[in-house]
């Protein structure tokens, strides 16, 4: 549409971010598919490049595309509907979605439990623990950044572990914990520091919502406390009773 056929009194570059609406919803770009480049939007609706850029700035606001750093933008998937229940596993509600669920280990180490995390853990004030820093993806898509702390002398070796099987739930069964549950969920909604915001390839200042969780045995003993920051633009929280 060129913007001669747009309504009169509409911004160029709000007629430019509805065409480009109406034509994911349409189905013209898919999910996942790179949208043409600026010069080739600009011709098309005849209007600047500046009014490009704001206009996908506008989209990407509202979670429908994201501009990849030297690559394109590309349209978003629909945001991923994220059950928060006693039994959450990130590969299950990715798959039960219909989207494959891939992890990524960025880092693992040692480091001693600070006071607070002894206390939810259940251990002394510096007792060692194993810090495993995680990316999680829907499809080819980051959902989120997690960092997870496990007692090492409870879980020996699980950053190795985590980085071969790239699944929590299949660390903890190498130790024999077959099943395991949600003690406590906390969220909270912040903005993305420059590092998650680069992994989750978000633009600065983008929120994300925090999820401060400890999961637990059968006998209710803690074995996980994990701090993941979750994309806010790409999934939608229910939490189940």
């Amino acid at each position: 549409m060129s913007m001669q056929d747009a309504p009169s009194g509409v911004a160029l570059w709000r007629r430019v971010a509805d065409g480009i609406e109406r034509d994911i919803a349409g189905g013209r770009f898919a999910p996942g598919t790179r949208l043409p480049g600026e010069t080739e939007i600009a011709e098309t609706y005849r209007v600047n490049r500046h009014t490009v850029r704001r206009a996908l700035a506008t989209l990407a606001e509202r979670g429908l595309v994201r501009a990849e750093r030297g690559s394109g933008t590309y349209v978003e998937a629909p945001r991923l509907s994220y059950p928060l229940r006693s039994r959450t596993r990130f590969s299950e509600i990715v798959g039960a979605g219909g989207r494959e669920p891939r992890g990524q280990m960025l880092a693992a180490g040692e480091e001693p439990a600070t006071r607070d995390l002894a206390r939810v853990l259940g251990v002394k004030a510096g007792a060692a623990l194993t810090r495993i820093d995680a990316l999680r993806f829907a499809d080819k898509t980051p959902i989120c950044v997690s960092t997870s702390w496990l007692l090492t002398e409870r879980f020996p070796d699980a950053g190795s572990i985590f980085a071969s099987a790239r699944s929590m739930t299949a660390l903890l069964a190498h130790f024999g914990i077959r099943d395991y549950r949600r003690g406590s969920t906390r969220i909270t909604a912040d903005i993305a520091d420059a590092s998650d915001a680069a992994r989750l390839d978000l633009a600065l200042g983008r929120p994300v919502l925090v999820v401060d969780s400890t999961d637990i045995d059968a006998d209710g003993t803690p074995l996980v406390v994990k701090r993941s920051r979750f994309a806010a633009e790409r999934v939608t929280f229910e939490v189940e009773s």
